[in-house]
């Protein structure tokens, strides 16, 4: 297994195992967490400023949506409209923990800038899992290549940052900023298919 990702698996370590603290009644410690994910206190540090960020953003995981959940008896296999319903999965999610979701990235911006950041990831990667799974119906139709492109492609606009872009910056309500966000990943899944390098 590559170091990277090692250290995704151990960030998500630490959020599994402040989620099963919290579902057993405990309100946790850094060191708890770090005990019960088997992972030094200086290791716990590494991934996360204090236990009050790694208690937000483990309910943020909790609350997730489920890749495999989210196509569960649907036979709908259009890649765009498959984006789409990722799309309002993650944009409920933001909707509904606004305010941990702005404190977490806010969180990662600022640790983004120190040097000892440099090796561990600042953020847990939720949605790439569902976008996979939104295109999976194409995995066969595109090289291995341009199928990996779309993804990334999509993953920018799936999640916090474009929630951000079409709120604070465009100014755009919940529903236009949903209408944009489904247009451009149907254009995505349209030039991939028209151009797949």
């Amino acid at each position: 297994m590559s170091r990277p990702n090692q250290r995704q698996r151990t960030r998500q370590d630490l959020l599994r195992a402040a989620s099963n603290l919290v579902a057993r009644g405990a309100v946790p410690t850094i060191d708890q967490v770090a005990e019960e994910a088997m992972v030094s206190r200086a290791t716990a540090y590494r991934y996360f400023p204090g236990i009050e960020a790694l208690l937000a953003e483990a309910e943020l995981d909790l609350a997730a949506p489920d890749p495999a959940g989210l196509f569960a008896g649907q036979d709908e296999a259009d890649p765009a409209r498959r984006l789409g319903r990722v799309d309002d999965a993650f944009s409920k999610v933001i909707s509904d923990h606004e305010p941990l979701i702005r404190l977490m990235l806010a969180q990662s911006v600022r640790r983004g800038g120190e040097p000892a950041a440099a090796d561990v990831p600042l953020r847990q990667n939720r949605r790439t899992p569902a976008i996979e799974e939104a295109l999976r119906p194409i995995g066969g139709e595109l090289p291995p290549a341009a199928l990996d492109r779309l993804v990334k492609a999509a993953a920018m606009l799936i999640g916090t940052e474009a929630h951000i872009a079409a709120t604070d910056v465009l100014g755009l309500d919940a529903g236009e900023a949903r209408s944009v966000r489904h247009w451009a990943l149907a254009a995505l899944v349209s030039a991939a298919r028209q151009d797949p390098r």
